[in-house]
C-alpha cells in the first residue's frame, strides 16, 4: 500500500503522522525526498530506487502474512 500526500513544512520542520486504521502495526518505510533544489536529479534518482523500496516494502508485509 502507498499513501502520498503533499503537506506544508513548517519552519520547525516538525510535523505528526496519524497513520489510517488500515496500516498494519510493524515495519514500513517512509519517504522524505530531499529538497527540490536537484530538480530532474531527484526525480531521477527517486525512480531509480522505487522498485528496490517498493519490493522492500512487499517483503515486510509478506513476512508479516499482511499480503492480500
Amino acid at each position: 500500500m502507498t499513501i502520498e500526500q503533499i503537506i506544508e513544512i513548517p519552519a520547525s520542520r516538525r510535523i505528526t503522522i496519524d497513520l489510517p486504521p488500515e496500516i498494519p502495526p510493524g515495519k514500513g518505510i517512509l519517504m522524505v525526498p530531499r529538497s527540490c533544489r536537484g530538480g530532474q536529479q531527484d526525480i531521477e534518482r527517486i525512480n531509480r530506487n522505487a522498485e528496490r523500496l517498493n519490493q522492500e516494502a512487499l517483503d515486510v508485509l509478506s513476512y508479516q502474512g499482511l499480503l492480500l
